[in-house]
């Protein structure tokens, strides 16, 4: 199932909901701190998203902090050994490594999450 979020300026909000509460809510996500918002339906929740993320814009010029989180670019991928067994030797045979092939991979998922991960 394709993911929907919203978008401003840059920044990437969750859409979820709550039958309980008969709400939808969200959180800006790609930053260090935690920040939400939430209404009563779509149009009200895009302006509640867009109002948290010039809120949180602002109130990081405020207190000299930068406002995106920080990716090192280093996270552990867990798999079955099977896979990680057919993945070495992939790499291996085309004199790669396994993070090279694990690169390629993502790579072409980014590019291609439409087709690949179609609803």
């Amino acid at each position: 199932m394709k993911t929907k979020v919203l978008n401003h300026k840059g920044y990437t909000g969750t859409i979820d909901f709550s039958l309980k509460d008969n709400i939808l809510f969200g959180k800006i996500i790609g930053i260090d701190d935690l920040v939400s918002y939430e209404a009563e339906n779509l149009s009200q929740l895009k302006k509640a998203f867009k109002e948290a993320v010039e809120d949180y814009l602002d109130n990081c010029k405020e207190i000299g902090k930068n406002p995106d989180k920080t990716f090192s670019g280093t996270f552990n991928v867990r798999t079955s050994n099977q896979l990680h067994k057919k993945l070495s030797f992939l790499a291996s045979s085309r004199n790669m490594k396994l993070n090279e092939v694990v690169n390629v991979a993502c790579d072409y998922l980014v590019k291609n999450e439409d087709k690949i991960l179609a609803d």
